[in-house]
């Protein structure tokens, strides 16, 4: 191997492979020609050491405990920046001037309301459906309203659909969650900021004003901030491979929402909340402790670990200060976070935990928060899929502008049976 090419030998045939530097992080083999030269294809099941495209969004060093988004640490953006901030950022590269990031914000609120007959969706689901799957329903029905933005040649009307689905989005989860407890739909202002119209449309009712805590708005931006994008995840890799065949994008962001209702991927902080209320109180954490050590015990420590960071999540951090001032501001006396924050310590320090590198990521927190605030643990992936659009639409973007694009087409180790003859049914 040379400093630019990987050498491969197949059966004595030597063949050279380039080798790709990004600006930082793992450099890649290019194996594009490696069917042709060698009839085989590479084997890596669920893509864990191979890069699908080159990305200038996002960029993850797992065993360091890094995020940039375009070069910014997360933590940096999430203490100091704005979810309207860090979105135009993705967007566009750069982080905007004064008088952009106001155009931009002005931008999205003038976009907030959604076409009044697509409300009459609702109508169509159970009052009882998670609220994912409407989110599934009626995000990729916007299609049907918006058709003077589906072309994806034409790059103003990218623009303007990914406008359209960062501002409609607050608007389609709060009157998903409105329709699942049987109330009426709150119509957004654009007088408030983002994510204050966000909690206002999914908390206020006629009969009375919603006060909106500042407090509250600035853990649910820091939250939105933290879920913006997260490289080639599974749902992001949904998006760009529906994206590859020319689908519209309110159609993609969709497959994304879809991806992303699995519980292995967006239903994390939702089973963490789940097994700190299952522990209930500081005195038990031994016991549970205990039992994720035992193998034979099915029993798991959920918001612990992360396939990607080996280290702490970065993000963690921030939604540890953000959950203690939440619980403080609302007077909540939660026994949850009591445990929470035992768990963590006892998992910082247990040689068992540090030894597997189970440190808490941004789901142990993140739950805390969402519960106290008043969300049910069915809006928790709604509320995921919200900040994450804009990452989705983002990469979409960057992946329709990039002229090597080409339709998503994964290979296979086939293990059927190999060819045989039909037997008609008498035969058989």
């Amino acid at each position: 191997m040379s400093d630019n090419n990987a050498t491969l030998t197949v059966g004595g045939d030597a063949k050279d492979y380039g080798i790709l530097s990004g600006s930082v992080g793992p450099k890649v083999i290019d194996v594009r020609k490696l069917y042709a030269n060698t009839g085989m294809f590479t084997y890596d099941p669920g893509f864990t050491s191979t890069a699908s495209c080159d990305s200038g969004l996002t960029y993850i060093d797992g065993d360091a405990g890094i995020l940039l988004h375009r070069g910014y640490p997360i933590d940096q953006l999430a203490e100091q920046s704005s979810f309207m901030e860090v979105s135009y950022l993705l967007l566009n590269g750069e982080l905007p001037s004064k008088k952009e990031l106001e155009d931009f914000s002005n931008t999205i609120t003038r976009h907030t309301m959604v076409h009044e007959q697509l409300t009459t969706f609702y109508r169509g689901f159970r009052r009882d459906a998670h609220p994912m799957a409407i989110m599934c329903g009626v995000v990729g029905a916007l299609s049907a309203f918006y058709h003077d933005s589906t072309d994806i040649n034409d790059p103003e009307q990218r623009k303007i659909a990914s406008h359209r689905l960062i501002a409609k989005m607050p608007t389609i989860a709060a009157m998903a969650y409105k329709y699942s407890v049987g109330q009426p739909f709150v119509y957004p202002r654009n007088d408030l900021s983002y994510t204050a119209n966000f909690l206002n449309m999914t908390f206020s009712v006629p009969a009375e004003e919603y006060v909106i805590d500042p407090v509250v708005v600035d853990a649910m931006d820091k939250i939105f901030t933290l879920h913006a994008d997260h490289e080639q995840n599974a749902s992001t890799s949904t998006v760009r491979l529906a994206g590859s065949s020319g689908a519209n994008p309110f159609a993609c962001i969709a497959a994304g929402i879809a991806c992303l209702w699995g519980p292995a991927h967006g239903g994390a902080n939702e089973a963490a909340l789940n097994m700190l209320r299952e522990i209930g109180t500081v005195d038990r954490i031994p016991e549970y402790i205990a039992r994720a050590k035992n193998k034979d015990d099915p029993f798991r420590l959920m918001g612990f670990g992360h396939r990607v960071y080996k280290n702490y999540d970065p993000r963690a951090t921030v939604m540890q200060k953000t959950a203690k001032d939440v619980l403080e501001k609302l007077g909540v006396n939660d026994p949850v976070f009591d445990v929470a924050k035992e768990l963590e310590q006892i998992a910082l320090n247990d040689p068992y935990f540090i030894e597997k590198k189970l440190y808490p990521n941004v789901d142990f927190y993140s739950g805390v928060i969402l519960s106290a605030i008043g969300f049910p643990t069915e809006m928790f992936t709604v509320l995921f899929a919200l900040a994450r659009t804009v990452g989705w639409v983002a990469q979409w973007n960057e992946m329709i502008s990039d002229p090597a694009q080409k339709i998503g087409r994964p290979r296979q180790l086939y293990t059927g049976p190999a060819q045989r003859d039909f037997i008609p049914v008498e035969k058989r």
